[in-house]
């Protein structure tokens, strides 16, 4: 083999400072070259010979010669021990792969082996030329798992011939992505481009879907980019990795540029790319654009799924806009889309989210029926529905359906109904239950300790919580940013801000950073106890520390000056809040709402009202109690009637503080009967009265009258419920 000399192919796109992979050109020698010229000896070559005709000699002789590490023969030692006589033993028998290949497998496996990556070369050469891939994997993996990484140079260097070169590097690639050694893939990918050797777009494509899949978003980029100036057409594999990249990066505009871009390159769409760029624009709130992506995938000739219809109907259910989720979940059904138990779970969630509980169970009941069994992630989702709603007896019933079904419980199932029974202020069953959650070899977590902390906490039993946190610690379970963040909410919550404090002091010291939501806590905290002035000065250390505040941070501020009656000062606070490019929330309108038509002032409740809506933002029952409420006190009774009607027109269900506000007008206005009918309604609506609608029932009669007047108003209800069933 005679000397060769190749310069390395310099590429204008990279370079050292942009490219921690780029090389300078070299001058490349032909791999063994340096055997040869040393071992050109008449001797060296009868030494090759007599160990080629030995290894087919004993073969000949011992068939099972070289299949079995164990099987020894002391005539090769020092072809073993001896690198440059190996391979040129090796490339001697070249002409028969497969005995090439049981010779080297042999020798790797002895002890006294010499190994380096000449020897691997010389066999991976062989194997290459003979299409015997299947092989050559093998071999490469074992270059992997001894991390012998000069291969690459040593196989660049050689003269192989540039076909086989590829093959090689190409099967390299393949094992680093299946092993995601990001470092050693890119390393390889750009010392290929970099001497002229384009790697497999199918590479590529692995490449692009690791560094994506571990949110090496700028990184995919550069590979992609570089695809592209050394002439690698993507693929659509190629295009819907990046723009799923782009998707979960939040750059949807980026996405639909992309879009555009690989349809003007005559790569057509399919229904992945249309999928990511769907849920990539719901994340982002889009969801008309969403929507209008639908349509085009249809007119295209595409078929939607479920994975289609899925991200906007959680998108839809995420704004409160249940029925037009529902009735694009009805539209999925009729173009042929099947709903899939994902689907079921994401229209559950959402429906006891918004209060539609009846709803929910419906829904829970028609997967028996469309023959899809539910998951564990079903069983959670209701048992999570009905807890949030208090409703623990009825969770606990399909707790145990679900292990009925010989479906495992997880640590989330257990933590939710722990969570409801701290939310109905039940602490001992919520211990007790803990007991049970450890009987059946579930190790209480971070959260479980938090949920009932908090209970501890909402129940002012502030030594049991205390008790917890320290048997936490003591376990071994380290509390995270929640577990201190919830802390912290019960300590502001009871006025105590030095221990609030002292909790952050710990957190830092724990090597916690204080986030967002910390000091959203902090803020919202010091506005309830009216230290407006300490809430300033955190918000100017917030900054600091390069955390961004939020529409949370300015709703707390502005509601706190609405609180004391400065709405000039809340006023400036929001604009101050929409100057630096925040959106205001259905919170921060709904306060101001509130402000105004508590005032009277109901020209800038409506103005607030209607801006709102302009926005996009969906108003709330707090928001409707807000308007009617200020309606009422104006004795504009028939508006406050009419938004009722607007409420449960777009399925916003009044709630106690709604009946009671009309309760209340109608009783000052001597509407008996009005007042009467709305107390039935809610009974009917299973929506408990308290202390205050009993007030605003009862306040224009004497105390020694008001007993008799519950006992007859219960007796009323009754007699009108025995009336109708008759």
């Amino acid at each position: 083999m005679s000397l060769c000399v190749r310069a390395s192919k310099a590429f204008g796109f990279t370079s050292a400072a942009t490219n921690p992979f780029s090389l300078k050109p070299r001058l490349l020698f032909p791999l063994f070259s340096s055997f040869h010229c040393n071992h050109s000896t008449t001797s060296a070559a009868a030494a090759e010979t007599h160990y080629r005709d030995l290894i087919f000699d004993t073969i000949e002789e011992k068939p099972w010669a070289f299949c079995n590490s164990n099987w020894v023969s002391d005539q090769f030692r020092s072809v073993l021990v001896d690198p440059d006589l190996f391979v040129r033993v090796v490339r001697s028998i070249r002409k028969e792969p497969k005995i090439a290949l049981r010779f080297f497998r042999w020798a790797e496996a002895q002890p006294d082996f010499y190994r380096c990556e000449f020897a691997f070369c010389a066999i991976l050469e062989i194997l290459a030329e003979n299409d015997l891939m299947r092989s050559a994997y093998w071999v490469m993996e074992r270059v992997v798992s001894v991390n012998m990484d000069g291969i690459v140079d040593v196989l660049i260097d050689s003269c192989v011939c540039a076909e086989i070169l590829v093959k090689l590097l190409d099967l390299l690639l393949w094992i680093y992505t299946k092993k995601y050694m990001i470092d050693k893939c890119l390393r390889v990918f750009y010392q290929m481009v970099q001497n002229g050797l384009l790697p497999d777009v199918k590479n590529c494509n692995r490449i692009l879907r690791i560094l994506r899949d571990r949110n090496l978003h700028i990184k995919a980029r550069e590979v992609y980019r570089v695809m592209g100036e050394v002439g690698i057409k993507p693929t659509i594999v190629s295009y819907n990795t990046i723009l799923d990249s782009f998707c979960r990066e939040g750059e949807v505009q980026q996405a639909i540029f992309l879009l555009s871009e690989m349809q003007k390159r005559g790569c057509s769409p399919n229904a992945v790319t249309y999928n990511v760029l769907i849920n990539g624009l719901v994340k982002k709130g889009e969801l008309e654009q969403a929507k209008g992506l639908i349509e085009e995938m249809l007119k295209s000739g595409l078929k939607v799924s479920a994975y289609t219809y899925n991200p906007l109907i959680r998108g839809y259910l995420t704004k409160g806009l249940v029925d037009e989720a529902l009735g694009l979940a009805e539209v999925m059904v009729n173009r042929g889309a099947l709903p899939t138990v994902t689907t079921y779970n994401t229209i559950i969630c959402g429906l006891f989210k918004w209060g539609r509980v009846d709803d929910a169970r419906n829904w829970y009941s028609d997967m028996s029926k469309k023959k899809l069994n539910p998951d564990i992630v079903t069983y959670n989702t209701v048992i999570h529905g009905y807890c949030r709603l208090g409703m623990v007896s009825e969770a606990l019933l399909l707790f145990d359906e679900l292990r009925s079904r010989n479906l495992v419980a997880t640590v989330v199932t257990y933590n939710t109904l722990l969570d409801g029974f701290c939310r109905n202020g039940d602490l001992e069953a919520a211990r007790r239950f803990k007991k049970e959650m450890i009987k059946q070899g579930f190790r209480p977590d971070v959260v479980t300790y938090t949920i009932l902390i908090n209970g501890c906490f909402k129940a002012e039993n502030l030594s049991v919580a205390k008790e917890l946190f320290d048997e936490m610690l003591r376990k071994g379970i380290k509390p995270d940013r929640y577990a201190y963040n919830s802390l912290i909410v019960s300590e502001m919550k009871h006025g105590d801000t030095s221990a609030a404090f002292k909790m952050r002091e710990e957190m830092l010291a724990r090597g916690l950073s204080p986030d967002l939501i910390t000091y959203n806590i902090f803020v919202s905290g010091l506005c309830k106890l009216h230290n407006l002035d300490e809430a300033y000065e955190l918000l100017q250390n917030m900054v600091r520390d390069g955390i961004v505040p939020d529409h949370i941070t300015y709703t707390s501020i502005i509601h706190a000056h609405l609180e004391n009656g400065h709405l000039m000062k809340a006023r400036t606070v929001f604009y101050d809040m929409m100057n630096k490019g925040l959106s205001p929330s259905v919170v921060t309108y709904s306060v101001f709402i509130h402000a105004h038509a508590a005032e009277g002032s109901l020209e800038l409740a409506f103005m607030y009202f209607s801006q709102m809506r302009e926005k996009g933002v969906f108003p709330n029952v707090i928001t409707y109690n807000a308007l009617i409420n200020g309606l009422c006190k104006a004795s504009k009774l028939d508006a406050a009637y009419r938004f009722v009607a607007e409420m449960e027109e777009k399925q916003i269900l009044p709630n106690k503080y709604t009946y009671t506000i009309l309760i209340n007008e109608n009783c000052n206005l001597r509407n008996w009967q009005e007042a009467l009918r709305l107390y039935k309604d809610m009974l009917d609506r299973e929506i408990q009265p308290d202390s205050i609608t009993y007030s605003a029932l009862l306040k224009l009669l004497d105390k020694e009258c008001k007993q008799q007047a519950v006992e007859y108003l219960e007796n009323r209800v009754l007699a009108g419920e025995e009336s109708s069933k008759t």
